[in-house]
Order: structure tokens, then sequence, then C-alpha cells
């Protein structure tokens, strides 16, 4: 590898790093908005998002000008290609943060039912994902990543007993309709933050091993 190409790979993989830091300060200050019932709190993640869009095109732009004037081959190649995937599905969570933060201002007095339901908990296990699989990618961590994996499953399982249980609740008056059907689009929206952890994650195990195991082919 080129000097000048492993400094310019190495700030990129800074600027990832600050990425995955603005995201996970997205998600917490989101979740706490909405299960700490501090609404109040989902202004300052519609303030910040505009910082997370303009780092993603920095991080963007840079990736564009390193496959010009870069001309990288092979390992150097698939790296750049899993910084361009990484950095978007970063920006996708920063997304899903926004769309947490919508809810507060609805579901934040209904804690009680939000925990029932246990979508704190899936909340927490979903950005734990996030952050092993973005810590996996930048420590080149394979085994790691396989651990991101098999915890997908979890969160899916967690989603369908979700909807399930407020689908029974919203039947027997239990659980108050809109609330009900802001956490069934709440739990969606983790189930999707699963996802693109999981997705970082294979990312990671094709760099390092060279292996593809989109839709578990091949791991499980």
């Amino acid at each position: 590898m080129e000097p000048h190409l492993a400094r310019e790979l190495e700030a990129l993989k800074d600027r990832l790093r600050e990425m995955s830091a603005l995201v996970d300060g997205q998600l917490d200050t989101a979740c706490r908005a909405l299960y700490a019932g501090e609404a109040s709190l989902a202004a300052l993640v519609y303030d910040r998002e505009p910082a997370v869009d303009a780092l993603d095109t920095t991080i963007d732009a840079d990736c564009q000008r390193l496959f010009a004037i870069g001309q990288p081959v092979a390992v150097d190649l698939r790296l750049l290609m899993a910084v361009l995937t990484v950095n978007h599905e970063l920006e996708r969570i920063g997304d899903i943060a926004v769309n947490i933060a919508e809810r507060a201002p609805v579901l934040a007095p209904e804690g009680e039912l939000l925990r029932r339901v246990r979508l704190d908990e899936m909340a927490e296990i979903a950005r734990i994902m996030v952050r092993d699989a973005v810590e996996a990618f930048l420590s080149g961590d394979p085994n790691l990543a396989t651990r991101v994996l098999e915890t997908d499953e979890v969160v899916d399982r967690m989603d369908r007993h979700a909807f399930q249980q407020l689908v029974r609740g919203m039947q027997s008056g239990q659980a108050p309709v809109e609330a009900a059907s802001h956490m069934m689009i709440l739990s969606r929206h983790l189930e999707r933050l699963a996802d693109h952890a999981t997705n970082i994650a294979e990312v990671v195990v094709f760099l390092v091993n060279a292996k593809v195991v989109k839709h578990r082919a091949g791991l499980l």
C-alpha cells in the first residue's frame, strides 16, 4: 500500500469513528426522550441531524476522491468500498434516531407500556449491536462481527413478540390504540436498527475473510 493512501484510509476510519460517535449520541438522546419521558430532548436530535448529514457527505466525497486519484487495488479497494457502505449504514441509523425522537411526544407518557412490551430492552440490544458492529469494522474483528449477526435473530423475535402483545392489548382495551400503533412503528424502527448493524457486520466478515455472509449464507 502506498504510504499516502494508507494515511488517507486511516483518516477515513477516523471520520467513521466520529460519525459513529455522533450517531450513537443521537440514539442516546432519542431513547432518553422516549424511555425516560424527556420528550423535550427530541428537539436536540432534530438540531443535530444536519451534522450527521454533513459528515456523511464529507466521507462520501473523500471516498470518491480516493477512487479517482488513489487508484486502490485488492485489499485497499475492498476497504474503500467497505467505508462507503458503513458510512451509508450509519447515516441511515441517524435517520432512525430522528424517527425514534418523533415518537417521543406521544409515547413518553407511556413508559409502563413500553417496558411491558420490552421496547426499551429491544432498543438497548440494537444499540449495542451497532456499537459492536462499528468496533468490529474499525478493529478488523470478524468474531465480534459474527456475534452481531447472531444477535439479529434476538431482535427479530422481540419485534414479533411486541407486535403480538400490542395487538392483544388493543383488542382487550388494555393498550391505547394511538400509543400502541406508534409502538408498532417504533418496534419496526428498532428492528431496522439491528438490520443496519447486521449489514455492517457482514461487511466486516467480507473484508477480513473475503467471505460473503449476506442472509447468513455459509455462516450459521
